[in-house]
């Protein structure tokens, strides 16, 4: 998995393989979901994902 973040225009790119991209699904006008040809997930683009809370990445604590 490759994570960039391009702090200029607020966008996360989360590259879970290097499998082309045959299709593209947005989920709200502020994340696209690609999938390669078997319907796996290949990327995951979120526009504004600092303003949104979901940059940078804090994880949460496993209840004990």
């Amino acid at each position: 998995m490759n994570i960039k973040y391009y702090e200029d225009d607020d966008i996360l790119v989360q590259r879970f393989s290097n499998n082309p991209i045959v299709r593209e699904v947005s989920q709200g006008w502020n994340i696209n979901v690609s999938y390669d040809k078997d319907g796996n997930i290949v990327q995951i683009v979120i526009l504004e994902a600092k303003e949104k809370g979901l940059y940078p990445v804090i994880p949460m604590k496993m209840a004990a």
